[in-house]
C-alpha cells in the first residue's frame, strides 16, 4: 500500500545545524573522564587512580551495550517526525524509557556478580581492586538514570533538536566536573567523591531532559493524554524496537571486540608498541567526535526523509553528509600529519614510545579517510532502521579484520596490525554501500 509523501528540502545548513552541536556534545564526554582521572591522579595514590581508570573503562563498556537506546530511538523518532506523527515520536521515547528502567534495575540487582566478573577479568592489584569496588558500588545505582538519558538524547536528536542534546550533555558533564573537584579537594571524599559527582551529573541531566521533554507536549498531563496503552503495547512496534535493539547491541559488541583485539595484539608486541598504539588510537577517537556529528545529522535527515516518503530529500542528505564528512576527514588527516608529532610528544615523555608512535603516525592519520564512510553509513542506516544491514556489515568486516590481522602481523608486525584495521574500515564501508544500494528504492513507496 502506498504512503503519503511530505516533501521537504535538505541543505548544508541543515547538516551543520545538527552536526556542530552534536560534535561539541561528544567532545565533552572524554573531557569529564580526563578531569576525573586528573583529580584523583593529583592525590598521589596509585591505587585510587587505577580504581577510577578501571571503573570508568568498565562502565564505558557496560553502558556501550545500551547505546542502542540512543541511536535506535533517534532513528525511529526521525522517521516519526518525517511521517508527521501527531505524537511526535513520544511512543518510541516511552518504550525506550521502559526498557532503560528495566535494564538499569537489572544491573543494580546483579551488581554483586557483575563486580565479581569485572574484577576477575581485569585482575587488578588489591589496592586498585578496593578502589574500583568503592567506585562501582556507588555508580551502579545510577544505571537506570544513565539509560534514561540515552533514550532522551535519542528523542531530541531524532527531532533534530541537537542544541538541546548538546546542552543536556554539557549539563551532565559540567556538574560532574565541578562536583568532582568540590567533593575530592573540598570534602576529601576521594574516589567516592568522583563516583558521587558522576551520579549527580546524570541525575541533573535526566531531570532537565525530562522537564524539556514534557514541556514540548505542554506538560505531563497533555503528554500522557497522547499515549494510549493499546498503541504503546502494539505488538508490531514492540517487535520492531526489540529487533532493532538486538541488532544494534550485536553491532556494538563486534565493534568493541575489534578494538579490544587490536589493543591485545599491541600488548603482545611489548609495552612500547602498546603505549604507542594507545596514543595513536586516541587520534582516531578525536576524529570520531567530529565525524559522529555528521553521522548524527545523516541519521536524522535520512530517517526523516524515509518517514516523509520523500526520496529527493534522502538523496540530498546522503550526498551532503558524505561531502562534509570527506572535507572533515581530509582536514583531520592533514592536522594529524602536520601536528601529530607535537601531540605524541605532549601525550608521552618516553623516548621509545615517541619514536614508535611517530613511525606509525601516517597509519593513524589515514584512518580519518578510511573510517569516514563507515561513520556516515552508520548514521544513514540507523536513521532508516536497516539494523540487519548494520549488524551483518559489522560482523563480516570483523571476520575480515581478524583474518587480516592473523595473516599480516607475523610478517609486518605493528604495520600489519594497522593495515588490518584499515581493511576493517574499508570492508565495512563497501558492505554498507552494496547493501544500501540494493535496498534504497524499497525504502520509498510510489
Amino acid at each position: 500500500m502506498s504512503r503519503p509523501s511530505y516533501p521537504f528540502t535538505v541543505q548544508s545548513r541543515d547538516v551543520w545545524r545538527i552536526a556542530l552541536p552534536a560534535s561539541v556534545a561528544f567532545i565533552t564526554e572524554p573531557l569529564a573522564g580526563l578531569v576525573d582521572i586528573t583529580v584523583i591522579g593529583r592525590l598521589g595514590d596509585a591505587g585510587l587512580l587505577g580504581g577510577v581508570v578501571i571503573g570508568a573503562l568498565v562502565f564505558d563498556l557496560i553502558f556501550a551495550l545500551a547505546y542502542f537506546l540512543r541511536i535506535g530511538t533517534a532513528g525511529l523518532t526521525a522517521q516519526a517526525v518525517g511521517a508527521r506523527d501527531p505524537c511526535d515520536g513520544a511512543l518510541h521515547a516511552v518504550r525506550a524509557m521502559a526498557v532503560a528502567i528495566v535494564a538499569g534495575a537489572l544491573m543494580i540487582v546483579l551488581q554483586v556478580p557483575l563486580l565479581w566478573a569485572c574484577t576477575a577479568l581485569m585482575a587488578p592489584e588489591p589496592a586498585v581492586a578496593s578502589a574500583f569496588a568503592a567506585y562501582f558500588g556507588i555508580r551502579i545505582w545510577v544505571a537506570p538514570v544513565s539509560f534514561l538519558n540515552y533514550a532522551l538524547l535519542g528523542w531530541f536528536y531524532g527531532r533534530a533538536a541537537a542544541t538541546t542534546g548538546m546542552l543536556l550533555q554539557m549539563v551532565m558533564h559540567g556538574v560532574n566536573i565541578v562536583l568532582s573537584v568540590v567533593f575530592v579537594y573540598g570534602l576529601g571524599w576521594g574516589i567516592e567523591g568522583v563516583a558521587v559527582a558522576t551520579v549527580l551529573g546524570a541525575l541533573v541531566s535526566c531531570a532537565v531532559g525530562m522537564a524539556l521533554w514534557a514541556r514540548h507536549f505542554g506538560g505531563l498531563r497533555s503528554l500522557w493524554a497522547r499515549i494510549h496503552p493499546g498503541e504503546l503495547l502494539d505488538a508490531a512496534a514492540l517487535r520492531r524496537m526489540f529487533s532493532l535493539s538486538r541488532d544494534l547491541m550485536i553491532r556494538s559488541i563486534a565493534l568493541m571486540g575489534a578494538y579490544a583485539y587490536f589493543a591485545a595484539q599491541g600488548s603482545r608486541m611489548g609495552a612500547v608498541p602498546l603505549a604507542a598504539n594507545a596514543i595513536l588510537l586516541n587520534f582516531l577517537m578525536i576524529g570520531a567526535f567530529f565525524l559522529d556529528g555528521v553521522a548524527q545529522a545523516a541519521e536524522q535527515l535520512c530517517g526523516k526523509s524515509v518517514g516523509a516518503n520523500w526520496r529527493p530529500a534522502f538523496d540530498r542528505a546522503y550526498a551532503l553528509s558524505f561531502l562534509w564528512a570527506l572535507a572533515l576527514a581530509v582536514a583531520l588527516a592533514l592536522f594529524f600529519v602536520i601536528g601529530g608529532g607535537w601531540l605524541v610528544d605532549f601525550m608521552s615523555t618516553h623516548d621509545a614510545v615517541r619514536a614508535h608512535a611517530r613511525q606509525f603516525l601516517w597509519f593513524a592519520a589515514f584512518t580519518m579517510l578510511t573510517s569516514m564512510p563507515g561513520f556516515v553509513y552508520d548514521g544513514i542506516l540507523t536513521g532508516v532502521t536497516l539494523n540487519v544491514v548494520m549488524r551483518n556489515g559489522m560482523l563480516v568486516s570483523l571476520v575480515v579484520f581478524l583474518a587480516a590481522a592473523v595473516a599480516l602481523r607475523p610478517s609486518f608486525g605493528n604495520a600489519g596490525l594497522w593495515m588490518a584495521l584499515h581493511l576493517w574500515f574499508v570492508t565495512r564501508a563497501v558492505f554498507y554501500w552494496w547493501a544500501l544500494e540494493r535496498k534504497r528504492a524499497g525504502l520509498f513507496s510510489a
